[in-house]
């Protein structure tokens, strides 16, 4: 791939006029932020990293950065079809995929509904049964609001998009989202048949076994528990140290081969 501009661009994509940026050359790599964020929110931090050996395409979800909402309750599904749209708008015919926290879910997704788009699947920090979360995670979901939303993350969407009301509206549509998420069945992540890595925190709000379930279930994996927290090793805005994210090395040997 050629070295594009990383101005920001829209597509209408599914009716959903979508925001992306592309950073960088070489094979696509597709990032999938988190729930409650943005592009910049989730991989801000590594995105220059990244960019240096791929072709960096990062969207903002529905409802999500400067992507509007559509009016409709989102799912992952909607999400997959969204990027997958995407994808096919601008020309590339298969890409790498990370996503982290709900965009690893979204990435999953992709992966089931969209195989032929997708090369190598980086998943990070996802679920795909309820069980997966540490306990007391679906005890707090019913009762989530704007109050108790982490202060980063609204000051982030506000930063870029002053509108309360719109901050409002990805609140609900992520709580909302989660609250109506049914278990998905094994044979579902059997059917991700590409390369994937499984990577977490081993005190992120996924369990390492469920790490290790989803690593076991997926046919042609790899796994890495790090010593971090959720998004922790990849720089998420949340995150106060700062400066070494030995994920991106692991994620960058996964994805191009490279030895140590």
């Amino acid at each position: 791939m050629t070295q594009t501009n990383a101005a920001g661009n829209y597509a209408v994509v599914n009716g959903l006029t979508m925001y992306y940026e592309i950073h960088g050359a070489g094979f696509p790599l597709v990032l999938i932020h988190g729930g409650g964020s943005d592009m910049y929110v989730t991989f801000g931090r590594v995105l220059h990293l990244l960019a240096q050996n791929h072709q960096v395409i990062a969207v903002d979800l529905q409802a999500h950065g400067r992507t509007p909402d559509r009016g409709v309750p989102t799912s992952f599904e909607q999400d997959a079809d969204d990027v997958a749209a995407l994808l096919k708008s601008i020309g590339i015919g298969q890409a790498d995929v990370m996503g982290f926290s709900n965009g690893g879910n979204t990435a999953m997704q992709l992966a089931i509904r969209h195989p032929q788009l997708v090369h190598k699947i980086v998943i990070a920090s996802s679920f795909y049964k309820r069980n997966g979360f540490i306990p007391g995670f679906w005890d707090f979901m019913p009762n989530a609001s704007l109050d108790n939303m982490p202060q980063p993350l609204k000051d982030a969407f506000l930063a870029i998009n002053n509108d309360q009301a719109a901050l409002e509206t990805m609140h609900a549509r992520d709580r909302d989202r989660m609250l109506a998420f049914e278990d998905w069945s094994d044979d579902a992540i059997r059917s991700i048949t590409m390369p994937a890595l499984v990577i977490a925190g081993d005190k992120d709000v996924i369990t390492p076994e469920h790490s290790l379930e989803l690593y076991r279930t997926l046919p042609n994996a790899q796994l890495c528990i790090l010593p971090a927290g959720h998004g922790d090793y990849i720089g998420e805005v949340e995150e106060t140290a700062g400066g070494n994210y030995p994920a991106i090395t692991i994620i960058e040997e996964f994805l191009t081969g490279a030895k140590a």
